[in-house]
């Protein structure tokens, strides 16, 4: 994995759009603000302010990696929105419209979407709402970082699977800030890892064990699992390392 990007577990990344602002105790050392916000004063992050839509360049190169993966006879991932969240309220819903409309135009990858808004996915996914349904080929995630969101987004997420249909169903333990207790509604995939330093942002410590009974419980419910990194990018201990992928993809 990681083909085209530093993220373990895809291939690609693409960024229809930046700009997001914080919902979760998981937003708080926010990589993509201390990039581009911070770091290259890009966007300004928050409520109230521009996401700023990327060129025609980059929405061309999904084009490209569909072409290759049809040769290569392969269904790449492709992590969409690292810099932003696709579900934003704040985003032009015609700016959601062009991505579906990417998606469907490129059926050979399976196309990420992770959003901390998994509330919005319904409704900005229904037709009798003008808004384009979820392609076929996208798989829906929601980033769950204690034992609180969990409780309060599993089912939504659940009901975006039987709704909406998407490929297959992940949530994003990361970072991972407690431990959590799933049920027979945990999604298909289960990414997990810790935090890292981001700016003045230092990152909080998760305890092994934390990952250790995800993995167990990921094992026990049929669910595959996927050990990204652990605090600071320490070494991953051995028991832990861990990187499987759903059957549906």
């Amino acid at each position: 994995m990681a083909e085209n990007s530093k993220i373990e577990w895809t291939d690609h990344t693409f960024n229809p759009w930046i700009g997001c602002t914080k919902v979760s105790p998981a937003c708080d050392g926010c990589y993509a603000e201390n990039l581009m916000a911070n770091r290259y004063g890009r966007v300004e992050w928050g409520a109230g302010e521009d996401r700023q839509r990327t060129g025609a360049a980059n929405w061309r190169k999904p084009i490209a990696w569909d072409k290759a993966a049809k040769e290569a006879g392969a269904r790449p991932f492709v992590f969409c929105a690292s810099l932003a969240d696709v579900f934003d309220n704040e985003v032009d819903e015609m700016w959601r419209s062009d991505l579906f409309k990417l998606i469907e135009a490129t059926p050979n990858l399976i196309w990420l979407l992770l959003t901390k808004r998994i509330g919005n996915v319904i409704k900005m996914t229904d037709p009798a709402r003008g808004c384009r349904i979820l392609p076929p080929n996208a798989a829906v995630g929601a980033t769950i970082a204690n034992q609180p969101e969990y409780d309060r987004d599993r089912m939504k997420l659940w009901d975006v699977k039987e709704v909406c249909g998407p490929l297959f169903t992940f949530g994003s333990f990361e970072p991972l800030l407690g431990r959590v207790i799933l049920d027979k509604f945990a999604p298909d995939w289960i990414i997990t890892g810790g935090e890292t330093d981001q700016g003045s942002h230092k990152a909080r410590a998760t305890d092994p064990d934390n990952f250790r009974y995800l993995r167990d419980q990921s094992r026990d419910l049929g669910r595959a699992f996927f050990m990204k990194q652990m605090t600071r990018k320490a070494p991953i201990p051995a028991d832990l390392l861990v990187r499987q992928y759903p059957e549906a993809a």
